[in-house]
């Protein structure tokens, strides 16, 4: 007697759909908004997660020889980050805007200087961690908000870095990177550079000398530049 084979049935709801791999930028996303409580607007598909700039912080941006040489004024808890050859330092949140102000005062105002600050309706890329690993270095232009960056006059910067313009807060070419992150369960802005350190006050670190550091050497690489270039035909 030959026996039948049971009919079996499958139940199509039952049988769970393939799992869509982790977007590493999901990664990125959950690490600033849930360690450390900043706002992320997200990019378009293929484009890096970006960071409001403002509520929590504002941002120096400066050629990377004059960040190193500001690092010695920075607490061992300030931000950094690195995208191309410029750094980035996060700065207390509402000083951007007076930077130019200072400068001033330092007596730097009248010089070109390739320096760049971020406030209130800037965006910036999110640097990434390198125990991430590369997340993605696709580059897309942004809307500015509603104040447009903040640049001092200054020279041409090399051809691997886009300067700011008051048209774009998108800055520079290649993925950024964290230099120093922020450490997640401390307070970042405690750790800020701020103008209001300047009178001793407090153990957040003083602007205004970083300020004076980043101008130094702002106006050092300005003078090399200069004189690498080939002086004209008579």
């Amino acid at each position: 007697m030959v026996g039948t084979r049971p009919v079996i049935t499958t139940d199509l709801a039952t049988i769970p759909l393939p799992r869509r791999p982790l977007d590493p930028s999901d990664q990125v996303r959950r690490w600033y908004e849930n360690e450390l409580g900043w706002p992320v607007v997200p990019g378009a598909p293929g484009s890096p997660l970006f960071l409001r700039v403002g509520p929590r912080f504002d941002v120096l941006d400066v050629p990377a020889a004059a960040g190193l040489a500001a690092l010695r004024h920075l607490a061992p808890g300030s931000p950094v980050a690195a995208t191309g050859d410029r750094m980035r330092l996060l700065i207390a949140a509402g000083d951007a805007q007076e930077v130019p102000g200072a400068l001033d005062w330092l007596e730097w105002g009248t010089l070109p200087l390739d320096l760049t600050t971020l406030g209130e309706g800037d965006l910036m890329e999110a640097p990434v961690r390198s125990e991430w690993g590369p997340v993605t270095a696709v580059r897309h232009p942004v809307e500015p908000g509603p104040r447009a960056a903040v640049r001092r006059p200054c020279l041409p910067v090399p051809c691997a870095v886009r300067p700011l313009s008051g048209g774009r807060s998108d800055a520079v070419q290649g993925a950024a990177v964290w230099l120093r992150p922020p450490e997640p369960g401390g307070e970042v802005e405690a750790s800020l550079p701020t103008l209001s350190a300047m009178g001793g006050g407090g153990g957040a670190p003083d602007l205004v000398r970083v300020l004076d550091t980043v101008a130094t050497h702002c106006h050092r690489l300005r003078l090399r530049r200069a004189g690498a270039q080939p002086s004209p035909c008579p």
